[in-house]
């Protein structure tokens, strides 16, 4: 588990080497767990089963930005477990209102760029709008946002998951990996397809609910006919 959470700490840093190399970690049942998982969230994650997304989304957010953010707001460091207490609350509210992980997602990391080019005086000025702007935004269209997040997590857990589940094949693996830009790039390609497909092929969420409202008044009126049919018949 230790080494788990280090090699999961490249992912703070621009290391694509380590990002890739945590499929070595993993047993080969956990890859092909990885693997359906990733297919499914490529499929139908960017509708309700984007609350199981937020929520982990919304931990990582924690884990990673809160560190980064006191430092650049100029707060001391009040606790070692501050990022994991914030990782626990976004978590939770990920689960409970993925809107909120999808405003942070979106307005953090932008916000974050405005300061830096606002400068150190004035990190606030550029921090705040940005972040209020962008991760309003980003809430606006939440659908498109968390399709795309979606998909990218799950081409990622794809393409680890396989590397995992045929790691016995230590020789086909090896030469995947040793360009990890292939990989990364794999990964953007399912992740551009699982985007299209859920965006311009599955229905809305308001559409399925609308169909499915239309399936239920159809199924009703069969119903109404087939009673007043048997009331007729009995006559």
């Amino acid at each position: 588990m230790d080494g788990l959470l280090q090699a999961l700490q490249a992912y703070q840093t621009f290391n694509p080497q380590g990002w890739v190399s945590i499929y070595r970690l993993l047993p080969m049942w956990v890859g092909i767990v990885c693997a359906a998982v990733g297919l499914g969230l490529l499929l139908f994650g960017g509708g309700g089963a984007f609350r199981a997304v937020a929520g982990p989304v919304g931990g990582l957010i924690g884990l990673f930005w809160t560190a980064t953010l006191t430092a650049k707001l100029g707060l001391p460091e009040l606790t070692p477990r501050l990022p994991s207490f914030v990782a626990a609350v976004l978590a939770l509210l990920g689960f409970a209102f993925p809107v909120v992980v999808v405003f942070l997602g979106v307005g953090i990391p932008l916000g974050l760029l405005a300061g830096q080019l606002a400068g150190r005086n004035d990190f606030l000025l550029g921090f705040v709008p940005a972040l209020l702007i962008t991760g309003l935004i980003g809430a606006v269209f939440q659908r498109v946002v968390a399709t795309v997040v979606a998909s990218a997590v799950g081409a990622w857990l794809l393409v680890i998951g396989a590397l995992a589940a045929l790691n016995q094949f230590g020789g086909l693996v090896k030469a995947v990996t040793h360009q990890p830009w292939g990989v990364i790039i794999a990964a953007g390609l399912f992740t551009l397809a699982g985007s299209v497909y859920q965006l311009a092929v599955r229905p809305s969420p308001e559409e399925a609910e609308r169909l499915r409202a239309e399936r239920e008044r159809l199924k009703l009126r069969k119903a109404e006919e087939k009673a007043l049919e048997k009331r007729w018949g009995a006559k």
